[in-house]
């Protein structure tokens, strides 16, 4: 298996984790809460699990894979964005930045 492979089962897992999570714990519905962004959770989570599952359909169509992709990291700039108005920490933030960054992998290799 190809290191881009990994990449895209690494994120979409994380995922679909992610937006299973939103609804098992509140913790999550708190960090929106704490947020600002009470009235979006639910759209965050709906869009991230459709991003997740468009990377793995996206392993046989490209062109999912490269609008998942760029979907996901640019909601992981705006995580990050968030955070940094939120004046949280580094090891708060760096989730949102890794995912940031390996969605933007998988998005500029899809394209090539």
């Amino acid at each position: 298996m190809d290191i881009l492979k990994i990449c895209i089962l690494v994120s979409s897992l994380s995922f679909f984790t992610y937006s299973a999570y939103y609804f098992i714990s509140p913790k999550m519905k708190n960090e929106f809460k704490r947020f600002g962004l009470e009235k979006f959770g639910l759209f965050v989570i709906i869009t991230q699990f459709i991003g997740a599952l468009g990377l793995i359909i996206g392993l046989a169509f490209q062109e999912l894979l490269i609008i998942s992709s760029l979907g996901l990291a640019i909601q992981m700039f705006a995580g990050v964005l968030v955070r940094i108005k939120m004046k949280d920490n580094i090891w708060v933030s760096l989730p949102a930045f890794f995912y940031m960054l390996l969605n933007t992998y998988i998005f500029l290799k899809s394209i090539n």
